[in-house]
C-alpha cells in the first residue's frame, strides 16, 4: 500500500498547476492533503470525482484557511472529521479514516507563528492528539500519523538549526513534543528508515530562493505506532515535486 502525504498550500492553487495530472502519475492508494484553503462547493467538479477516488474534506470555519481531504481509491470503513474538541476543530485540521488495518489520522497540525502566539494553542493540539492516540493503540488498534506537523525534530531536520533556537516550528518546547511521540510508542518512518540523511527537508520559504539553495526544513513525516512498525518498507521525500512551498513525502507498507 502506497501513501503520500502533502501540504499544497491551497488545493485550487495546485489544480491550476497540474494536480490532476500528477495524481494520475503518482496512483497513491492513500493520499493525504493539507492546508487545502477551500470548502467543498468551492472546489471543481474534476477535484471532487472523476479520478478514481474517494474524497473527505475537512474544513475550517473561515474559507481560504487551513483544511484537509483525504483521498482513498478503496472507500474506508469509517471516516470521521476532527477531534471532537470545538476549539481545535473549527480549524479543520484532522480527518481520521478507518482502513479496517490501521487508522489513518491526516492532519494539519498548527503554526505557532513567529511571535509565538500561538505555541500554547499548538502544544495543547499535541496534547489532545496524543491522547487519542494512546486510547486506540491500548485498544489494539494501528494507527499511522501524517501531513505538516509544524515542526522540526532535531537540529539533522533543518538547514539553519542555531540560527532559528527561537523560531517556532524549532523550540525546546516544540521538539519536546516530538520527543514525548516517540517516548510513547510513536515512530518516524523516515528517520526510522534513513537515520543518517542530511539535507532531506519537506519545506522551504518562498524568500531568497529557499528551494533552489535547499534552506529548508523537514516538518512532515508519516509516524506510525509501534504496532504497525513491522509493515513499513519505505519512506520517501518526493522533493522534486514543484506546485507548493511544501513536497510530498511517502509511506509504503507491505500489508
Amino acid at each position: 500500500m502506497y501513501l503520500i502525504s502533502w501540504n499544497v498550500n491551497g488545493i485550487r492553487s495546485v489544480e491550476r498547476k497540474g494536480f490532476l495530472e500528477w495524481l494520475e502519475t503518482a496512483q497513491p492508494d492513500l493520499l493525504c492533503l493539507q492546508e487545502t484553503k477551500a470548502w467543498p462547493d468551492q472546489l471543481s467538479e474534476e477535484l471532487l470525482s472523476g479520478h478514481g477516488y474517494h474524497t473527505y474534506w475537512a474544513k475550517a470555519e473561515k474559507k481560504g484557511y487551513s483544511g484537509v481531504a483525504t483521498f482513498a481509491r478503496k472507500e474506508p470503513k469509517a471516516v470521521k472529521m476532527g477531534l471532537g474538541i470545538e476549539r481545535f476543530d473549527r480549524e479543520g485540521r484532522v480527518v481520521v479514516s478507518d482502513h479496517e488495518d490501521f487508522l489513518l489520522y491526516n492532519i494539519y497540525f498548527p503554526n505557532g507563528q513567529r511571535d509565538h502566539g500561538r505555541v500554547r494553542y499548538k502544544l495543547d493540539f499535541y496534547e489532545a492528539l496524543l491522547e487519542e492516540l494512546n486510547r486506540e493503540v491500548a485498544q489494539g488498534r494501528k494507527v499511522i500519523i501524517t501531513g505538516d506537523w509544524n515542526t522540526a525534530h532535531q537540529e539533522i531536520d533543518l538547514k539553519n538549526p542555531k540560527t532559528n533556537q527561537d523560531t517556532s516550528g524549532f523550540l525546546p518546547e516544540e521538539r519536546a513534543m516530538l520527543d514525548r511521540y516517540i517516548e510513547e510508542g510513536y515512530v518516524d518512518t523516515f528517520r526510522q528508515l534513513n537515520p543518517d540523511a542530511r539535507d532531506r527537508y519537506s519545506w522551504w520559504s518562498y524568500r531568497v530562493n529557499a528551494r533552489e539553495r535547499n534552506i529548508g526544513w523537514r516538518i512532515d513525516y508519516f509516524f506510525v505506532s509501534q504496532n504497525l512498525l513491522p509493515w513499513v518498507s519505505k519512506a520517501e521525500i518526493l522533493d522534486q515535486v514543484p506546485g507548493s512551498d511544501h513536497c510530498p513525502v511517502t509511506l509504503t507498507l507491505k500489508l
